[in-house]
């Protein structure tokens, strides 16, 4: 089984028009972003039949805090659509003045978790008001899941770092977190100095062209096999190469087992 734990879709009707201005985003700092769909419902249930997908987790993000309850309206209905197949965390903004009502209705939803982006969403991941959201989530048996390290749509500085992960962590002391991209894009050597070891998960989102292999096989071996979530970041990145190269690296049945299902099937509930 393949479990796709980051993936990105958007309503037929706003789809072509998110994805140009993404697409557009990367462009403005020198990077050309392809894409695998075209970010509706359809057209990643295609690539997953296509690429031997069994479940796909979309991770919407609220950009401002008027979107936050329509997209979480719009994500409860991803899984029915889908055949159970698309599922979908919630998003809230952390400038919603009703945020603690917000995480109260992605419960009341079914969703299970929530998706923050601090470079879309204009916050600083350990600032004290964000802990008091992420405690309040965790109180609620919701997964919380954070874009980590650069993003080659946005100026830097950048808001996340494991540094500040680690932190978050340690203050926090409970409760399921996810760092996207391996703990931060394209700063895995602090991800190596600053979490390897630490109570977070970290997805493999955009990665395996990204991050050294044998950088790649030392995370795996010292953080464990068990906090390790396949993902791609859909449609920035395609399953088939994604799974293609981790089936190619010297891991263990088990370790690939954990990757690609074990782990999201055990917090998903699948």
């Amino acid at each position: 089984m393949y479990i796709d734990f980051h993936t990105h879709l958007f309503p037929d009707k706003i789809a072509q028009r998110a994805k140009k201005q993404l697409v557009d985003n990367g462009l403005r700092f020198g990077n050309a972003l392809p894409t695998c769909t075209d970010m509706t419902v359809d057209s990643l249930l295609s690539r997953m039949n296509e690429w031997g997908i069994d479940y796909s987790l979309v991770q919407p993000i609220a950009t401002k805090p008027s979107q936050t309850k329509s997209i979480n309206t719009f994500a409860s209905t991803l899984a029915e659509r889908s055949e159970g197949r698309i599922l979908s965390f919630g998003s809230v903004h952390p400038e919603c003045e009703n945020w603690k009502a917000e995480i109260d209705n992605i419960v009341s939803l079914g969703l299970r978790g929530i998706k923050f982006h601090a470079e879309y969403q204009g916050f600083v991941l350990d600032d004290i008001k964000m802990l008091r959201i992420y405690e309040y989530a965790f109180s609620k048996n919701l997964i919380i899941l954070h874009h980590a390290g650069a993003d080659l749509g946005m100026p830097e500085p950048y808001h996340t770092s494991p540094q500040k992960f680690a932190k978050v962590v340690d203050e926090l002391k409970g409760g399921v977190m996810v760092a996207a991209h391996l703990g931060g894009h394209l700063q895995w050597d602090d991800v190596e100095k600053y979490i390897v070891g630490k109570n977070i998960y970290l997805d493999t989102s955009m990665g395996q062209h990204s991050y050294p292999k044998e950088q790649f096989l030392r995370i795996v071996k010292n953080h464990g096999s068990d906090k390790i979530l396949f993902a791609t970041d859909s449609p920035w990145s395609r399953a088939d190469e994604e799974k293609s190269s981790i089936n190619a690296l010297p891991l263990t049945d088990k370790q690939k087992e954990d990757i690609f299902c074990g782990n999201a099937k055990r917090l998903l509930g699948i």
